[in-house]
């Protein structure tokens, strides 16, 4: 089994130059929770996810971190204590970012495979422990073709077990 089997080719995409309020909106509508962003020369340039998103509305500079535990805190729990996260903080994180471009917070450092990459390379990337990857754009020849997330392979895999244990 390979990408070209696995992946959905009516990919919705962003352009680096959308304004961050507009995919956020789109976001929010969307039953997954990122989007590949192409140029126009249809090349993946970046991928724009939930995580980016909410990460504009509480960055760590405003989050104090406390060790808790007894002395010596030889083992200690650090808790988050958010200093200022209100519904004031939150309508002017988002007019602050609203019109900027998606570019300026979209992941650019962008795995992805090619219609070939089989199923054993694509749960490699999947399940690797440096990176939180969900989805994995399909490119052919520079260009998007699809994608592959990460639902479509263990629909496959369960698939498979179901074919298997019937025969």
């Amino acid at each position: 089994m390979h990408a070209r089997d696995l992946m959905t080719t009516d990919v919705e995409t962003v352009h680096p130059d959308d304004e961050i309020s507009e995919v956020l909106t789109r976001l929010a509508r969307a039953d997954f929770n990122g989007y590949p962003v192409v140029d126009d020369d249809g090349e993946v340039v970046g991928v724009v996810t939930q995580h980016d998103l909410v990460h504009l509305f509480q960055p760590s500079d405003r989050t104090l971190w406390i060790p808790i535990g007894f002395p010596p805190f030889l083992e200690s729990l650090e808790y988050a204590i958010d200093l200022s996260w209100d519904e004031l903080d939150t309508e002017l994180d988002l007019l602050k970012h609203a019109g900027k471009p998606v570019s300026t917070i979209m992941s650019e450092d962008v795995v992805t495979v090619t219609p070939d990459t089989d199923i054993d390379r694509i749960l490699d990337l999947l399940v690797e422990d440096e990176r939180d990857i969900n989805r994995l754009p399909v490119v052919e020849d520079g260009e998007l073709v699809g994608i592959v997330a990460r639902q479509d392979v263990l629909r496959a895999i369960r698939d498979e077990r179901r074919g298997a244990s019937s025969a």
